[in-house]
């Protein structure tokens, strides 16, 4: 190449002067731009669409709030409305995009791509029917530092105080943009109600913080509640690094156009190959995003995380606006948040006027999609239209419509899976409305991979074990494993109704398992892990799974003879055993007892099901690996840490493991 390009530069030396002059001689370039004849644009300096046809008035403006900084917000008005009230979903995933559907679906999202109010909505928004057939107006604001608006975006950012040293946070935010609202929709009739999922479902948490006096109903769906315990960041110590990319995209720019990219067809190599989250997020640049910063600061249950969850936080603040806080059976997200909020507040409820639940048979969000199916599951109806239509509408109403009448949704909604039916609840748990009582029942892991209600008997072998090797860790579902994704081709959120006929199958996961049943088995609530358990290492995870075993055939669906239904499931990182907040070696090989709450349920083992309780030492790559020899902080640790470990899961008399079940029984 160099020698080509040296005879290139000899010829155009030797015909340098012709060249020049032929530029000199037949160019016009003597003349400037000025001196050109204009040819008009055919683009108007400001175009105005006209919209006279349309159903409905968009309005996007930048609301004040109360340090300066400008709100962007859209503003959807039905034509003719007047007195209407107002639903407001605070986002940081897209104002525009969230109010521009492509009924079409094409990949150009504009402004108004329908002349109807219905069909922008439609494939985004929390409750579509509603705001259309009942006339509300739609109001969706990016957050701060998001898409539109100004200032400075933080990661769910915390309320004013010890994580939080400006006077701004989503709760003044909120009220902030209500009260203009109120002021400046003339068509409104000054109420206001708030919903929205997942990060959208943690800000109306938020508004409930010093609510504005227009804030009349709050539904939080599938709320981000507590990242450390049960949400998106970790499970009881266990970092959710599958959520990299989301950290990535989300914070490394305003409008979320950085790609986090893929280098592995399956998340498991491309997890494995990195050794560890820390170094995987320093190989991809991440360090230079703060949130994943603060993460990295605080692997332990500490202060930083503690005055964060809403649980806590709102426990704390009176009740003066009635909420409705849904939740997804299976939720891959967010399977924590919305009955540990209910748990915290629902004892503040002296009237029973504030505080209702639903719970469904959904994925992260699926209460706006179908209900119909999940996964390889089928429930005879749509549950997710049954509570829009039956449970959110009448409630949104009752609130926020002039002259609506009382809504007749119960104290607690639940959905109870294996019988495929709504129930009508005074509280939870209740397991039935009338005459049913919840009591703990431990489920023992037996001799012989034996689950049973009764207790271990002496002469039995007192443990099973297995070797758990983080060369090797168990997958949480079958591989190739995708990506966190959404949309055609993806099943990230069908996860946990997985068949785990896989894992059970693995010499390194325990399955215990009852025989079969000939009564149904109800358990309404949270089942608690109770092990007895050794490592020969310094430090273990441990996940255990209550599981729904069908018969060996089923009539009428084939693929689900012999299925194995996670009913719950959770991880525990062994070092915080004895403190959340301060991490401690594990004495090896010694019998400890680790104790921790499962998700909750409401499911009916049905006669001919069996209960299976599974014990493994990895959930990859879900979770980070536990290198199994103890580290200051597993985000670095080295290739050398990680260590195969011998797991021991004792089940004799005085080292009883079990699985506490929160069982209905009938009374008198």
């Amino acid at each position: 190449m160099k020698k080509i390009g040296n005879r290139i530069g000899v010829r155009c030396c030797s015909l340098a002067l012709f060249c020049v002059t032929v530029v000199f001689a037949g160019s016009p370039a003597a003349q400037t731009p000025a001196q050109y004849p204009s040819f008009p644009s055919e683009t108007p300096v400001n175009f105005q669409p006209v919209t006279d046809s349309f159903d409905y008035i968009r309005r996007e403006v930048m609301i004040p709030m109360r340090d300066g900084v400008k709100l962007h917000t859209v503003i959807l008005v039905p034509k003719g409305a007047k007195g209407a009230p107002i639903l407001l979903t605070r986002t940081p995933y897209n104002a525009n995009e969230l109010t521009s559907h492509d009924p079409r679906g094409g990949e150009e999202r504009n402004a108004a791509p329908s002349s109807h109010l219905g069909p922008i909505l439609n494939g985004y928004d929390n409750a579509t029917e509603l705001i259309v057939e009942e006339g509300y107006i739609r109001v969706v604001q990016d957050v701060r530092g998001k898409y539109g608006s100004e200032g400075d975006y933080v990661m769910t950012r915390p309320l004013h105080g010890p994580q939080n040293s400006t006077p701004v946070d989503h709760a003044t935010d909120t009220y902030d943009t209500i009260d203009w609202l109120v002021k400046n929709i003339p068509e409104s009739n000054g109420k206001v109600g708030i919903l929205g999922i997942s990060y959208d479902g943690f800000l109306p948490l938020m508004a409930l913080v010093n609510p504005h006096p227009a804030l009349k109903v709050s539904v939080p769906m599938n709320p981000m509640v507590d990242g450390w315990m049960g949400d998106d960041w970790f499970h009881n110590g266990a970092f959710r690094q599958q959520n990299l990319p989301y950290i990535y995209e989300q914070e490394a720019t305003r409008r979320n156009d950085a790609r986090w990219w893929s280098s592995h067809y399956d998340d498991y190599d491309m997890y494995m190959q990195a050794v560890s989250a820390g170094e995987l997020g320093r190989l991809r640049g991440l360090e230079q995003v703060g949130f994943w910063r603060k993460i990295l600061e605080h692997p332990s249950y500490d202060a930083f995380w503690r005055d964060q969850a809403m649980d806590k936080l709102l426990a704390a603040q009176p009740l003066r606006v009635p909420m409705l806080l849904v939740h997804s059976l299976w939720d891959q997200e967010d399977i924590y948040g919305a009955p540990a909020v209910y748990k915290a507040l629902k004892p503040k409820d002296t009237n029973n006027d504030k505080v209702f639940l639903v719970m469904g048979p959904w994925h992260h969000g699926q209460e706006i999609d179908d209900g119909s199916t999940l996964g390889a599951l089928r429930f005879n109806s749509d549950t997710a239209l049954y509570f829009r239509q039956n449970i959110l509408r009448p409630f949104l109403n009752q609130y926020l419509k002039d002259g609506a009448p009382k809504s007749d949704v119960p104290p607690v909604s639940a959905f109870e899976t294996g019988t495929n039916k709504w129930l009508r609840l005074s509280a939870w748990p209740a397991g039935c409305a009338n005459g049913c009582a919840v009591h703990a029942k431990p489920l023992y892991l037996a001799a012989g991979l034996k689950a049973s209600f009764d207790a271990p008997k002496s002469g039995n072998p007192a443990f099973d074990e297995y070797v758990s090797d983080p060369a090797k860790p168990v997958p949480f579902r079958a591989r190739p494993i995708q990506p966190v994704g959404y949309g055609t081709g993806y099943t990230w959120s069908e996860w946990l109704v997985d068949d785990q006929r896989e894992a059970s199958g693995r010499p390194d996961v325990l399955a215990f398992v009852s025989d079969v049943l000939n009564a149904p088995v109800k358990i309404s609530g949270q089942p608690v892990a109770n092990l007895i358990a050794s490592t020969s290492g310094t430090d273990s995870d441990w996940v255990v799974k209550v599981i729904d075993v069908y018969p060996d055939e089923v009539a009428g669906q084939a693929a689900m003879g012999g299925y194995q239904l996670m009913v719950s499931a959770d991880i525990f990182r062994g070092r915080y055993r004895e403190s959340l907040e301060t991490a401690k070696p594990i004495a090896a090989d010694k019998p400890l007892l680790y104790r921790f709450t499962l998700p909750t349920a409401n499911h009916v083992f049905l006669p001919g099901h069996r209960v299976m309780v599974q014990i493994q030492s990895s959930w990859f790559p879900l979770y980070d690996r536990n290198p199994q020899t103890f580290v200051t902080n597993i985000f670095w640790a080295k290739p050398g840490d990680y260590r195969k470990a011998v797991q021991r899961v004792y089940h004799a008399p005085d080292q009883a493991s079990f699985v506490e079940l929160p069982i209905v029984v009938v009374t008198p």
